[in-house]
């Protein structure tokens, strides 16, 4: 078989092979983390950041190469964890750059965009390294620039050959690969994603394995003590910020090299990624707040990490990076960013239609339920996570953490919290610790991200429960909605009390209050009224002296008027206040129906 050109399908399938092998290496590229900083992460990192890459590549219709590289680089950076996710994003915007808006690349141009990106790449790390993942890319690069094959399937056999001839001479360019006994974590991961794309096109793909090992307990990353004279910074701190107006990366360096090290900054149109090694993550928080819309922000103990990859030598299948994985489920509304950026587990719920069942923000999203609503019609009936599914979430978690705590969806308004306590009770050596959310939607979701925020920074599964249920005893959900029928539909409203909001077009502020029951807090007249009534009670709900809230904002098919709503929560609370937005996921907007608005509110004081 000879392949002459790559064009964006081929492109799109070679990426695919190769996100989807490269992946399967994750236990092994943790075992073997030992630089920067020994703390068990590049194969759960590589692993997050090309999943990102997959998704948004399965759901891309372009075909043209140069729009299929732009889409891989946009998932690359909204999805890139760790030093080497954030690497791999420079090496593919480079790329794309590089190939810009061709819709076919020969050989050549595939050595020279190879070349960009690798030389992007160089140009936006502060203190290059080598012996890793930078000098293994820019070796294939070269290799292929060099390469005087016209032939795609060659030239990937001969890139594929100096890719892992460069690898093996990591150990020799940096002293604690040596010292370990390892090769560099992150560029083993750039050659398995080559691999892969050797096996595509040998046709060899569908019988390839790699076993995830730990390999010899006396090399990598367990058997290597944390360098505490060479990092000195603690947290491995990234964030994600989204605007119209943000500085250049040039710009934000300069202004984030006085906070730490190990120091990457990637901009690309409107989002600026960030990562860099601190003891002062919040200050770091402070500068990009200022800049732009902070999306999504993680804080990371380095040293929390390494000691628990000290404690779980030889007793997971792989070494367990974290004390404590965060699971979760699709009622949370937490946006994909979020979920991507602290590695959060979620069991999906379903919609039942007929003979088919759709699996929550995967088959369908919250956004195209919103479409079937506002269409009218039969609507689907909604599914919990069966018990089956939450233990294969449970025993993957297991695999990243020490211990599992999961947040859930309220048990006063699913079976999802009853089907997990079933589900823990079958997973093999426990450490699954639940807590009712006693809430859905971004309530729960906030109550998630405090827990991963909490694990990140090394707490105890306990203590991350006692946070939890006392931040909830103070926080809440309020919304409104501008009809009934879905609710009476689901059992939440008599009809008396929906055929008296109709006739008089009252619109109840309803919520859930502290034990996760649905109350009603108030009524307005009119839909407008209804959304000033629910700001004021909002106001009424949140303590006078609290000085640690934050936001979500939900809705149902009306996404414009969620800008208005989130101006108001700013000029009140302030310009800098933590605001998560989401449509409403479509096993919650089946129950509430069109137009619905929801605001929450999470006191952390």
């Amino acid at each position: 078989m000879q392949i002459s050109y790559l064009d964006g399908p081929r492109f799109k399938r070679a990426l695919l092979a190769a996100c989807d092998h490269a992946r399967r290496q994750r236990a092994e590229l943790n075992r073997i983390n030992v630089f920067p900083v020994p703390d068990g992460d590049t194969g759960t990192n590589l692993a997050l950041t090309l999943t990102a890459i997959s998704d948004h590549l399965r759901a891309s219709r372009q075909r043209e190469l140069g729009a299929v590289a732009y889409v891989a680089a946009e998932g690359a950076v909204l999805g890139a964890r760790g030093n080497c996710g954030m690497m791999l994003s420079h090496f593919l915007l480079g790329f794309a750059e590089a190939v810009d808006s061709r819709a076919r690349i020969d050989a050549d141009e595939f050595g020279d965009a190879l070349v960009a990106g690798a030389r992007r790449l160089q140009e936006a790390i502060e203190r290059p390294v080598e012996g890793t993942i930078l000098t293994v890319m820019r070796d294939t690069a070269t290799a292929a620039e060099r390469s005087e094959s016209r032939d795609f399937v060659p030239l990937v056999t001969q890139i594929v050959g100096e890719a892992r001839r460069s690898l093996e001479a990591t150990p020799d360019l940096l002293p604690a690969l040596k010292e370990a006994g390892v090769v560099d974590a992150g560029a083993k991961g750039f050659v398995g994603l080559l691999e892969g794309v050797l096996l595509l096109v040998r046709g060899e793909l569908a019988a390839a394995a790699v076993v995830e090992t730990n390999g010899d307990a006396t090399t990598g990353v367990a058997a290597v003590a944390y360098p505490s004279d060479d990092e000195q910074y603690r947290f491995c701190t990234e964030a994600l910020v989204r605007g119209p107006t943000l500085p250049t990366q040039t710009e934000a360096q300069n202004a984030l090299r006085q906070f730490g090290d190990s120091l990457i900054v990637i901009r690309a149109a409107d989002v600026l990624k960030v990562h860099v090694h601190t003891d002062e993550p919040e200050e770091v928080f402070d500068y990009l707040r200022g800049v732009g819309r902070l999306v999504t922000h993680k804080a990371e103990d380095m040293r929390v990490q390494h000691a628990t990859v000290e404690r779980s030598r030889g007793s997971h299948v792989s070494l367990a990076r974290r004390p404590v994985a965060i699971m979760t489920d699709s009622a949370c509304d937490l946006p994909e960013e979020v979920i991507r950026a602290h590695g959060i587990h979620v069991a999906r719920m379903s919609l039942v239609e007929g003979d088919k069942v759709y699996t929550d923000g995967v088959d369908i999203t919250a956004t195209e339920f919103h479409e079937r609503l506002r269409k009218g019609g039969e609507l689907p009936t909604t599914s919990q996570p069966s018990p089956a599914e939450f233990v294969a979430k449970f025993e993957r978690a297991l695999e990243e953490g020490e211990a599992v705590v999961g947040v859930l969806a309220a048990s006063t308004l699913s079976g999802t919290y009853q089907a997990a306590e079933a589900a823990a009770a079958r997973v093999e050596g426990g450490g699954i610790h639940l807590f009712d959310s006693l809430g859905a939607s971004l309530l729960q979701g906030l109550l998630v991200l405090k827990a991963a925020e909490l694990a990140e920074l090394g707490q105890a599964p306990a203590e991350i429960l006692e946070e939890l249920a006392r931040v909830r005893a103070q926080s809440g959900l309020l919304l409104t909605v501008t009809t009934f029928d879905r609710l009476v539909a689901s059992g939440r409203v008599g009809r008396g009390t929906a055929l008296l909001g109709n006739v008089l077009a009252l619109k109840p502020i309803l919520g859930l209050d502290t034990d996760g029951r649905v109350q009603r807090y108030g009524q307005a007249l009119g839909v407008e009224r209804a959304r000033t009534e629910i700001l004021r009670v909002l106001r009424e709900q949140i303590p006078r002296d609290a000085k640690k809230v934050r936001f979500g904002v939900v809705h149902v098919g009306i996404p414009h008027v969620v800008d208005e709503v989130v101006g108001k929560l700013r000029e009140e609370y302030g310009e800098h206040s933590e605001i998560l937005v989401a449509p409403v996921t479509a096993v919650i907007a089946t129950h509430v129906g069109i137009g619905t608005l929801g605001l929450i509110y999470l006191v952390e004081d």
